[in-house]
């Protein structure tokens, strides 16, 4: 059953996916390191996801690392015709968790071909070239060097298309003269608004908008405004802010990531959900509050 249906489609460049789709770092181990508590499950959750309609699904090879791909392959290898699988490159984990730069053209060349080895693939639908000039965040740095190896792979034929994550307008806007550019991944949510311009401007363009950390990440948004609104819909508030966003602009792609079979079926419910104009106008309060 399609349960992603009312949450319409967007596009990847030429691929054609649902705007609810599923994050799958979370189906590695505590960190995103490691193996997970419950292979098995990871296994149920990728295929339940799919079974409700996603069609999108963004992953890396340096979660686990390997091993999140490694449980995508396991599970649903050979893909579906339509499944769309969106990876990221730029970085790699040291032996203590680490997240760290991986940006040289042999590193990027190298995490290509990992991803295709442990996807069981032979292109890449989507690699997004995640920036490390801050791990905490986007910083400003020049994309030439790396983004013209990644296009050198996109040349190749091992890489269909390619995204940024973690990226400024002005670093956007240099991508777009070496390479075409079909999404962008950073962090947004309720109260972390700073890509608002950024997200308009995209729309027009007709590039997808990616946000992760829809409820803080690893800093929880805490808001009595979130919980009131979502206590009056009768939802929860993580479902609220995935409706928000949905709502937000027609270009927002969403990828929730759980390795829960009933968050799972709450993210997936949160496709269906319509906040009113005065749900809305209250939450719009939170960004002008944090901001």
């Amino acid at each position: 059953m399609n349960q992603t249906k009312q949450a319409g489609r967007y596009r990847i460049g030429d691929l054609s996916v649902s705007r609810m789709g599923y994050g799958a770092m979370q189906l590695a181990g505590p960190h995103v390191f490691g193996p997970p508590k419950d292979r098995q499950q990871a296994i149920a959750v990728l295929r339940s996801a799919l079974e409700m309609g996603v069609n999108h699904l963004d992953t890396s090879d340096f979660y686990g690392p390997h091993i999140t791909n490694q449980i995508i392959r396991e599970a649903l290898h050979p893909y579906r015709d339509d499944l769309v699988i969106v990876t990221k490159i730029g970085a790699r984990r040291g032996a203590d968790a680490s997240w760290q730069k991986a940006m040289s053209p042999a590193e990027l060349e190298s995490a290509v071909y990992d991803n295709l080895r442990n996807l069981g693939l032979e292109v890449l639908d989507v690699v997004n070239l995640r920036l490390m000039f801050d791990v905490m965040g986007p910083a400003e740095g020049d994309l030439e060097e790396p983004l013209t190896a990644l296009a050198e792979l996109k040349r190749k034929g091992l890489v269909r298309h390619i995204g940024l994550s973690n990226a400024t307008s002005r670093q956007i806007a240099q991508a777009r003269t070496i390479t075409e550019i079909v999404c962008v991944q950073n962090q947004y949510n309720l109260a972390h608004r700073g890509d608002d311009a950024l997200i308009e401007h995209l729309s027009k363009e007709g590039i997808a908008y990616v946000p992760f950390f829809p409820l803080g990440g690893f800093s929880p948004l805490q808001s009595a405004t979130l919980e009131q609104v979502a206590a009056d819909c009768e939802v929860t508030p993580l479902q609220t802010a995935l409706a928000w966003l949905l709502q937000r602009s027609p270009n927002i792609l969403l990828i929730p990531g759980t390795s829960s079979l009933g968050h799972l079926q709450q993210n997936i419910a949160a496709a269906a959900l319509s906040l009113s104009p005065e749900a809305v106008a209250e939450l719009d309060r939170i960004g002008v509050a944090a901001g």
